[in-house]
Formats: C-alpha cells, structure tokens, sequence
C-alpha cells in the first residue's frame, strides 16, 4: 500500500497530526523505509488502528491473532521462511480452506505463494489484515524451547550416574571454560534460553548453579518459575558462554562481575544485561532482558487513561520544570520515563539523558550511561549536561542532596527535566525534597507534575470470568467511589453490586491467568494554591487537602477502576496500595 493514502486517511481519522505525518514521510523517503513501519517502530501509534484503516482500504478484514489456536501442525503448513519473506501467518487449516493472515495483502509475490501453497493442500485460500506485533507473536512460535534444550544436551553425550565424577571434574576444569563454551550443543543451549525468555516475555533469566544441577529460571510478570533443570556440568561451559557473550572475563569467578551484550532476535535488537555474582554452589549469572517492543511503551499501553493521562499530557506540553516519578524498585518508573520522552523526541528537540544503566537505545535521544566508580555519576552528568545545549534532561534517579539542587537549577533555567525518586505516594514528592536541602520557595516555579504508580498483573482477557464481590470488598469499593473527585464520579458507570473479575488460567496465558502488567497511577499537578502551602507551611494535612481539592485520583482509587473494568484483580490493587492509603 502506498504510504501516501494511509497517511491521507489516518490524518482524515485524526488519528496522525500534519505535522507527524510529514515528519515521518520525509525521514522515510530519506532513510528509504516504510512509512507506516516508522510508525510502529517509534510507537507513535496504535497498530490496530492502524489495521482497521488498512482494512477499509483494501476491503479486506482485519483479524486479532489467537496465538492459542496456533499448533505445530499449523505451522507446519507455511514454513518459518515464507512467513518471515513475506510476512503471512496460518490462522486456521479446515477441510475446504487455508487461512492466512497478511501484513501486506496486497503484496503480489506474497498472495502467489500461498495461493500455490493453498493449491498443493487443495483447498481455498482465506485472508485477513493481521498486525506486525501479531505476527511477531507466531514466529515465536517457530522456536520450541524444550526440544532444543533436551537436542543439545543429547549432543553432549552425558553418561547417567557420572554426577560425581562430573562435580570433581568442574572443579578442574575452571580455566576450560572457554574451550568449553565453543561446542556447538552449549551455544545451542544459551541461545535457546535466550529466545525462549524473549518469546515468555521474561525481563530477567537467572543461570543458578544448585548442589546437583543447573537451574534456569525466567521472572515473568514480576513472578521467577523455573523453565529448566540441566546436569551440573554444564554449569561452567554455560557460565562460561555467557561470560564471552558479555565480554566479561572467564578466569575471574571470585568477584562479581558486569556487562551487556546485544544480539538479534525474532528480527528484533535485544540487548541484554549480565551480572554473575559468587555463590557457595558456584558463579551464578543474571541476565535482564531489554526488549525494547516490551519496554518502551506508549501511554495507553502502560494504562493510562481518562484524567490522569490528561494530566500527564498537559504537564508536558509545559516549556520547562520538572516531572517527578515516584514508587518502590520495580513499579515501572523508567518505562514511564521511556515513554515521556518518546513523546518529547522530535527533530528540533534535543534530549539528554543520564542512566543508571542505558536500559533501551531511543533513536534521536543522547543517552549516557553513568560510572560512579570513576566520578562520572548523576551530579556530575549534570552539570555537564547543561553545556549540552539540552532542551529536554533525564535523570535516572535523585539520590542526594547535589542531585536534587542541581534537577531544580535545571528547571528554573528553562529545562524539562525527567527524573525518579523513592516515595510512596505523590504528596510525598514535596516533603521529600525539602528533606534533599531544596528550599520550599524554588519548588512552585520548578516542580510541574508529580507522579505515583504501581504495576499490577494483567488479568487474562481469554480466562477471566466477572463475579459478584465480598460484602467486605463491596464496602471498599463502595468508600473509594464515594471518595471519588465530584467531576469524575459523574462519569463512573459502576453500579451496585458490584462485579469484580478472577482468571482460572487457560493455554493462551500458559495457565497462569495472567498476561503481562498494567500500571496504576496517581497525578499531583502544581497549582498556585499548592505554590502557596508550600511557601507558608508545607504540612502532609495541607497539601493532602490541596491534592482533594484538584481532583487527584488516588493510587488505590485508579486501581479499583482498572478491577471493575476486569482489567486487574481487586485483591492485587489493595495489595499494593497499602502502604499508601
């Protein structure tokens, strides 16, 4: 399809601005790629949207994948070559017809080999508009995990019962292990981990050496399972591998060590982030998968919506000052951050950023991994970064007093400035950095949005079932509601009794209910009452009263939105937000 006439209709669905499309169209032309793909990759858009314009286009159906559907035999019927060459998938073999789902389907060359590969079945050919991120999800499903590992460790030709002889033999062999990590069945065993943790949607995969075997496991939505046990004396070669793919030295296992490596995958740049680390049992490894289709999200993904996107979306059309993201280790902070600065990222915008570590590459953004070992950490960065020219700052985290002074001289100087910081709530933000030495006075003119959230597991959408609450939790939802801002409340639709939603766990979320997480948040803007509370006396009473006043919907009471909708479980949400009621 020409790009030109499905910008014209996605700028006639408002769903593109003038702008953007230009934008895109001119870096496409220069970068000789696809238009619509620049979309995807930049994540400027959503793909189905994108897919129900394209299907009234072409007058042709637009269908959402059901990877649970999609067997082996399935597969088997468009080998994992034609599906990557042109881009096609099998949803669905009956007894008069094969149908395929298509990113292109009106690509010539893609429609003549599946009409041939239809023909040899001797049926019909069916076929609908699928989306790249779709497609993705079936050559996933190309790479069976267990049978490469269980391939591999046959090549190795173990002998049972040598366990003893094997333990005495590992000790030994501590400085073979790069000879070791050359034989193809080890390389097959680390690269089949590798992609298997990508295709689970693992963010970490941990290598962990126990007193009679290797075990692998993968943390998936924030839970570690166990995906894989091996004989011990693979422990060393596989260590090993890892340590060449990091670049990390092999001969050192006494201390801990760091690095990063980045490979490709399903058509896809990951990078990984290694860290081994000494146990009684031998070096263990840990690797955190950075999967930038995983990671870098747009706002709608990560869950925000209604208010608190507004909010987030108003605070950054602002000039300068700063947007403060708050939460404990692992609530998402720095995906939101990701995702801020997507949406900042133009070509006349200059971004620096200062992390603690790079987790994802953003093309046009000038990031810079921080080294406190040699004096290079965020303070520093920062006063460097202002000689950079920036328009847009990104500070990992504010950890100290000359941090949090230099963020707020960042702000009043004409800067949009990103950071983090540990507190429980967002009315926490302001005694926080009164706490880091920032006089209360430079906060109204630096400080624009401060930000609360937490990330909840997504409930299936293909298990979960509505059930009538507890009359214990009737009465929480029922206080949270009322406890709603007035203008907000008119729009919740939730009647009593109220439903709230379970998921037994099916073959599409791998039986664990669950399918990936979504965030919950709560948005305090700074206004000019908050200005003044905090210039006379910044009390938790007064700027509580003010967060009230402005309609801030709470941690909790997002939460509880998101579970009647079926989006999350209710006893997760009041799980998390305990601490911050």
């Amino acid at each position: 399809m020409d790009d030109k006439i499905l910008f014209q209709a996605l700028l006639k669905r408002n769903l593109l601005s003038p702008d953007l499309a230009q934008e895109i169209l001119k870096e496409a032309t220069l970068a000789k790629k696809s238009a619509e793909f620049l979309l995807y990759e930049r994540r400027l858009i959503d793909q189905v949207a994108v897919a129900e314009v394209k299907s009234e286009i072409l007058s042709i159906p637009y269908q959402k994948v059901d990877i649970g559907a999609i067997d082996e035999k399935l597969l088997s019927l468009i080998p994992e070559e034609v599906s990557r060459n042109y881009r096609v998938a099998p949803l669905e073999h009956t007894q008069n017809m094969l149908i395929v789902g298509m990113v292109r389907p009106d690509d010539a060359k893609a429609q003549e080999a599946l009409k041939f590969t239809a023909k040899k079945l001797g049926v019909d050919l069916g076929v609908y508009l699928i989306t790249p991120s779709d497609l993705e999800l079936v050559w996933r499903r190309y790479s069976p995990f267990k049978s490469e590992i269980e391939a591999a460790v046959k090549g190795l030709q173990i002998r049972p019962g040598s366990r003893t002889l094997a333990a005495e033999q590992r000790i030994i062999r501590l400085e073979e292990g790069v000879a070791l990590s050359e034989e193809a069945p080890v390389i097959k065993i680390v690269a089949s981990s590798l992609k298997e943790a990508v295709e689970q949607k693992a963010s970490d995969i941990h290598f962990e050496p126990q007193r009679t075997r290797l075990r692998i496991r993968f943390r998936m939505d924030g839970e570690l399972q166990e995906v894989s046990s091996l004989p011990l004396e693979l422990h060393q070669p596989i260590i090993s591998r890892i340590k060449v793919l990091a670049n990390l030295k092999i001969d050192e296992n006494r201390v801990p060590q760091d690095g990063r490596f980045r490979t490709i995958i399903f058509d896809k740049e990951i990078d990984f982030r290694v860290s081994t680390f000494p146990t009684a049992a031998g070096e263990k490894a840990a690797l955190r998968v950075l999967d930038p289709a995983i990671g870098l999200k747009g706002f709608q993904e990560l869950g925000l919506s209604g208010y608190n996107a507004k909010t987030l979306e108003k605070a950054i059309q602002r000039p300068f000052g700063m947007i403060l993201l708050t939460g404990p280790t692992g609530s998402g902070k720095t995906t939101t951050l990701y995702a801020v600065f997507q949406v900042l990222n133009k070509e006349d915008v200059n971004i620096v950023s200062l992390e603690d570590p790079v987790e994802y590459s953003v093309e046009g953004v000038n990031q810079s991994q921080i080294r406190p070992e040699i004096g290079y950490d965020f303070a520093s960065g920062l006063r460097q970064i202002v000689r950079q020219d920036p328009d847009v700052i990104m500070v990992g985290e504010i950890r100290d007093v000359e941090t949090a002074a230099l963020a707020v001289h960042a702000a009043l100087t004409g800067h949009i400035v990103l950071s983090t910081l540990h507190t429980n709530n967002a009315i926490g933000v302001i005694p926080r950095l009164i706490d880091m030495k920032v006089e209360p006075y430079l906060l109204p003119p630096s400080l624009n949005l401060m930000v609360a959230q937490r990330l909840v597991s997504r409930l299936c959408p293909h298990c979960k079932k509505a059930t009538v609450a507890a009359n214990d939790l009737q009465k929480i939802i029922k206080k949270e509601l009322d406890d709603f801002p007035s203008l907000e409340r008119e729009k919740i639709k939730f009647a009593e009794p109220f439903q709230i939603f379970h998921s037994q766990g099916c073959k599409a979320c791998k039986n664990k209910g669950v399918l990936g997480r979504v965030a919950i948040f709560e948005m305090f803007s700074m206004t000019s009452e908050l200005a003044e509370i905090i210039t006379s006396s910044p009390s938790e009473a007064k700027i509580t009263e003010e967060a009230k006043r402005q309609g801030m919907i709470a941690l909790r009471q997002d939460g509880i939105l998101k579970a009647l909708e079926g989006l999350i479980s209710i006893e997760e949400v009041l799980r998390e937000t305990a601490e911050s009621v």
